[in-house]
């Protein structure tokens, strides 16, 4: 759980110099930074999904869990908590739920989640989740400083997603093929990619709820192993 923890510290620790540094950046500049950043989103997002050559299967899983997804109610449920939280601590109108939401789905849909998370808990090999952390501690700072204390509260679901990936990560080592984590990464680059997309507000896509689809993959193996 170290490479976790060190994780949720660093998103902590970015967001609240972001916080600190929020009023002394004009406004053009954080939008032209978030710009920025949301096109590196898009290229990272890019490249993990170049990561498998079996297209069918992320096709599959795509379609298969945005109706898993929709049927939960996943993006949903993190805007209502977003707004639960926004309604007890801010009167920021939207910032607190949109901050919470977008910084939720950029640090745990990612492949450096999955993958490190997997790496922590059947190694105990941190180098992923600690290079991730650094990763994430350098966005949360933009982030926070366009976006406001939500950034900070997705440390939270951060710690929660990559703590149970890695407690469940040895009951499932048998699976986890190298075909089936690079399925998984692509699908979720394809996510990354579409946070991206969000944040330029091409158009709005609805992300949190295709979260399932990075799982389709590791659900089809098990089935395709048993029978």
């Amino acid at each position: 759980m170290l490479g976790t923890i060190v994780n949720a510290v660093s998103i902590i620790a970015g967001s609240l110099l972001g916080l600190f540094l929020k009023k002394g950046i004009p406004e053009r500049y954080k939008k032209t930074v978030m710009q920025a950043l949301s096109l590196a989103i898009i290229l990272i997002g890019i490249k993990s999904a170049l990561k498998t050559d079996d297209l069918l299967i992320v096709i599959i899983s795509l379609a298969l869990g945005s109706v898993i997804g929709e049927f939960v109610g996943i993006e949903s449920g993190l805007e209502a908590l977003g707004r639960w939280i926004e309604s007890r601590f801010s009167s920021e109108s939207g910032s607190v739920a949109k901050g919470f939401v977008t910084a939720s789905l950029v640090y745990c849909v990612g492949s450096m989640a999955i993958v490190g998370s997997f790496e922590s808990g059947l190694t105990g090999n941190h180098q992923t989740l600690f290079a991730k952390s650094a990763l994430d501690g350098i966005s949360a700072i933009i982030f926070a400083s366009s976006l406001g204390i939500g950034v900070l509260l997705s440390s939270v679901p951060v710690f929660l997603y990559q703590g149970v990936l890695t407690i469940t990560a040895g009951l499932i080592k048998p699976f986890l093929i190298a075909s089936v984590i690079a399925q998984m990464s692509a699908t979720g680059g394809l996510l990354i990619a579409a946070i991206g997309i969000n944040l330029l507000g091409i158009v709005k896509i609805r992300v949190g709820n295709m979260v399932p689809a990075i799982f389709i993959p590791l659900v089809y193996y098990l089935v395709r192993s048993f029978f």
